[in-house]
């Protein structure tokens, strides 16, 4: 469990804050205003008060699964979502979460997964949250037009995105719903090549593939993020032989 995580923020992690939320990455800004429009609305992105929370039913209200909204499944068509035989609406759900960041804050996170592991994604979110360990960003990646690069250069969070595993034709377990994907750019996808290059993604994780290095975000294997997962049920790509992928976390079921 990141213990140092719940004190006081490191310096260095004070900075990277700032620069995050001074646009550094795409992010979305939202006007919160004092009724908690964000949260009526859940407008992902937004910060809220506890004050804000408690006035919208709690935390109960704030962590739930759902179908898809027709709003959101409208934003979907033709980037996270693209007409399959596999998977389709009925299969998926909406998430609602809140999450903690460094610079203290409450913030909207939302996630489409499968059906199959929507309360124990919740329940994962839920205690992430309660114990403050921090997400930076949890938005859908259609924000970044299902842009996996990119929205991993933004350190966002997701889950489900209908595409082929990089580089290769076989589907994704994210093209299921069944995989989840944290802090992304601070726990990079890396795989050394016969030729000894090394393909890092996305690009700009290439610092933090040694795990050797402190720094924010990072994701270990006694942490409470792998924890949670693995005790339901998922296994972490931390743990890959032939690869690492320290953001990802893939459903086996119990």
């Amino acid at each position: 469990m990141k213990i140092k995580r719940l004190g006081v923020m490191p310096s260095f992690c004070v900075l990277l804050a700032v620069f995050c939320l001074c646009g550094a990455y795409p992010c979305v800004a939202v006007p919160l205003s004092p009724d908690g429009e964000a949260l009526i609305r859940w407008q992902a992105g937004a910060t809220v008060t506890a004050e804000e929370v408690d006035a919208f039913g709690g935390l109960d209200a704030c962590f739930a699964s759902e179908p898809i909204p027709d709003v959101v499944w409208t934003r979907m068509q033709g980037k996270t979502y693209k007409d399959n035989p596999h998977i389709g609406r009925k299969d998926l759900r909406y998430i609602r979460a809140l999450h903690w960041d460094y610079d203290g804050k409450t913030h909207l996170g939302e996630m489409v997964c499968n059906q199959q592991i929507a309360a124990r994604l919740i329940y994962i979110l839920r205690t992430l949250y309660e114990h403050r360990y921090p997400i930076q960003r949890m938005l859908l990646p259609d924000v970044y037009n299902a842009d996996d690069e990119t929205q991993m250069r933004a350190n966002n969070s997701s889950c489900f995105c209908y595409r082929a595993v990089a580089g290769s034709a076989k589907l994704s377990k994210h093209a299921r719903g069944l995989a989840v994907d944290i802090n992304s750019l601070y726990n990079p996808y890396y795989k050394d090549r016969k030729d000894g290059t090394r393909y890092v993604q996305p690009s700009t994780g290439k610092p933090y593939c040694d795990r050797t290095k402190d720094f924010c975000y990072k994701i270990t294997r006694n942490d409470l993020c792998v924890r949670l997962f693995i005790e339901q049920g998922f296994t972490w790509g931390g743990d890959w032989r032939t690869c690492k992928d320290y953001q990802h976390f893939e459903f086996k079921g119990l």
